[in-house]
């Protein structure tokens, strides 16, 4: 499987249903993902989604999540089309090593500057202002190649201080960024996110 940095949207009541009924159906297939003790390891898996699939650790949903695309490995657009029946929305992705990296490293600076942990899963708001910080640092980046964006022009009013934040980075690391791919990234998952009230997973898989 390829590098990628998944997006998730979670739906705690169809996962109860679905998940929970698919993961008592099959148990010897996803225990084949799953690590340590795997009986164990799939009964806690089971009362967390019978609960809530929100309580389920990193671990624990990279093991879902691939049990379910290995079992449609020529066809990602059906494995994306199950993992939603059972209450797991993969509504983005960033593919290729070197954009996740950058995606992470971006992530990484924020986090220490804002104060902030983004966990694997992270609350919309907070997700969506590193977004509009990524937004304005990527586009400042533009700026020193003679273009920029529209929404992040439009944004810097109601975001004065996460747009000093990106200048003040970019001054201090600035010259050593230099994918302008994650522009177009950081604009749609602002789109998806922008009106959401839920939590958003971030799940990398290498």
């Amino acid at each position: 499987m390829a590098e990628e940095l998944y997006f998730i949207k979670t739906n705690p009541n169809i996962a109860k249903i679905n998940l929970y009924n698919k993961l008592c159906r099959e148990e010897e297939e996803i225990i084949r993902f799953l690590h340590d003790d795997a009986k164990v390891s799939l009964e806690i898996i089971k009362n967390k989604v019978k609960d809530s699939i929100d309580q389920l650790s990193k671990e624990e949903l990279t093991s879902l999540f691939t049990w379910f695309t290995n079992a449609y490995p020529k066809d990602s657009e059906e494995a994306r089309t199950q993992l939603f029946i059972h209450g797991i929305d993969v509504f983005y992705e960033i593919p290729k090593k070197e954009n996740v990296q950058s995606f992470q490293d971006l992530l990484s600076d924020y986090e220490n500057y804002s104060k902030q942990n983004l966990d694997f899963m992270v609350d919309a708001r907070h997700f969506n202002q590193f977004l509009v910080y990524g937004l304005f640092f990527t586009d400042i980046a533009l700026e020193k190649k003679g273009s920029c964006t529209v929404l992040s022009h439009y944004l810097k009013k109601d975001y004065p201080a996460l747009y000093a934040l990106a200048e003040d980075q970019f001054r201090t690391k600035g010259s050593e960024y230099n994918n302008l791919d994650l522009q177009h990234y950081f604009g749609e998952l602002y789109d998806l996110t922008k009106y959401y009230k839920g939590s958003v997973i971030k799940l990398h898989i290498s």
